[in-house]
């Protein structure tokens, strides 16, 4: 467990539990134990664990989850956990008997990430779970997801705390479908959503919603040509929308050294981007930014990457 600080409100609050660690998606597969462990262990090189707490992530409600996914699609995930083994919903998406308990942390972790934002008991807050979330749709898992993370927290935020509207920065090297079919067109909720085009899960870059702001980047797109883009399609219309609550789904496999996609980034690139959007909504979200981790499956990569964020987050 991190040092806590002496007085005060830490800098950092991170969310997450052991059951997140116990999603067994079998050997080889990329969406792995071994991502948190990675990081786990570069949080303490770096020293973030001087400035951090760790809490636990609690189990989202039935309540919480029907904001975003059906009641049927909540019972088939259920019915489908196997008693021991691994059960494959499709090629890509596994469960084993402490899956959905891990999917209901991680959802969990969103939660109780923007109420203690909204409080103003914790700024920012990183997630540090697994499955992830954006991938997830309404009545179906896909892409290693089980449950819609940030759109879970965004419901919350939205439908029982009370805020006023709220920014999504999705980073990841695929679109987060899931996240877009459950905000689609509410104009509460600005989606930035940049990914490699073409490429899985094929959707975001003819998409009709109103509230998507969309970045298809080709196979190859690095620090310069990335940082472009985000300026001219993402910085005027998320300064204008002057977030109260921002939510990161902050996926590192756009990394350049990630297999999981062709895109060319590097640890400075998720720095970058994340300080731009602090100095473009600090003044209307008063320091509330959650992060929520996604993708990123080469774990010495990875890790980097979060550290680099997370330093990005309390600068």
């Amino acid at each position: 467990m991190p040092r806590q600080p002496a007085k005060g409100r830490p800098l950092l609050t991170i969310i997450d539990h052991p059951d997140c660690a116990e999603h067994d998606t079998g050997p080889l597969h990329p969406e792995c134990r071994a991502r948190l462990d990675a990081i786990n262990d570069q949080i303490i090189a770096s020293g973030l664990d001087f400035v951090a707490r760790r809490l636990d992530a609690p189990r989202a409600s039935r309540q919480q989850l029907l904001r975003v996914h059906s009641a049927d699609y909540l019972e088939r995930i259920a019915a489908a956990v196997p008693d021991g083994g691994l059960a494959n919903i499709d090629g890509d998406t596994v469960l084993s008997p402490r899956s959905l308990v891990a999917a209901e942390r991680a959802a969990g972790a969103g939660v109780l990430g923007v109420e203690m934002l909204v409080a103003g008991t914790a700024a920012p807050v990183f997630c540090m779970v697994r499955p992830p979330g954006h991938h997830a749709e309404r009545a179906a898992a896909m892409g290693f997801c089980l449950f819609s993370n940030v759109a879970i927290a965004v419901r919350h935020a939205l439908d029982a705390l009370g805020v006023a509207r709220v920014a999504v920065v999705d980073f990841d090297a695929h679109h987060g479908n899931g996240t877009e079919e459950a905000l689609c067109d509410d104009p509460r909720v600005l989606y930035c959503s940049s990914f490699q085009h073409p490429f899985f899960p094929h959707s975001g870059a003819e998409s009709c919603c109103s509230n998507l702001l969309a970045l298809p980047l080709p196979c190859g797109t690095g620090s310069a040509a990335f940082r472009e883009a985000c300026a001219e399609t993402w910085f005027g219309p998320l300064e204008r929308f002057t977030p109260e609550l921002v939510i990161f789904s902050a996926g590192f496999d756009s990394h350049a050294l990630d297999e999981m996609s062709g895109l060319a980034l590097t640890e400075q690139d998720f720095a970058w981007i994340t300080r731009e959007v602090r100095r473009l909504t600090m003044g209307s979200t008063s320091d509330r930014y959650l992060s929520m981790l996604e993708g990123g499956y080469e774990p010495a990569a990875l890790a980097r990457s979060v550290i680099a964020h997370l330093r990005a987050l309390i600068d």
